[in-house]
């Protein structure tokens, strides 16, 4: 059976200063826990704590430029690129000028299984 969501639901970000998240599918706004859908727009100087999450994200990069560091390697994701930070790797994100994209849970993202790094 179809289901319509009728709007994303705002979630709250983790990082320096405020994010908006807006969550179309995921564990608060479809109950979802396959997959997790967001509408991100990070302000410039956003930055968020390292993480090893137990999913892969995939993100597609819309607006502006995300940075996104690894163990090995950092990259600038600009308009029109995409990135997969794959489950048990060490990544953080962070948005020196500001970024809008979408990002892309499998399975669907949870603050229990983000793995943050503690500051």
């Amino acid at each position: 059976m179809a289901t319509l969501l009728n709007g994303p639901t705002i979630i709250k970000a983790a990082g320096t200063v405020d994010k908006i998240i807006s969550e179309f599918f995921g564990k608060v706004n479809s109950k979802t826990n396959e997959v997790s859908i967001a509408h991100m727009i990070s302000p410039a100087g956003w930055y968020e704590p390292g993480q090893r999450p137990d999913f892969n994200e995939y993100t597609v990069v819309l607006k502006g430029k995300l940075k996104v560091e690894t163990l090995k390697e950092e990259f600038e994701v600009v308009a029109g690129q995409a990135i997969l930070a794959p489950k048990n790797e060490w990544v953080r994100y962070s948005s020196p000028e500001g970024a809008e994209y979408i990002a892309v849970c499998v399975p669907a993202f949870s603050p229990g299984t983000v793995n943050r790094d503690k500051e």
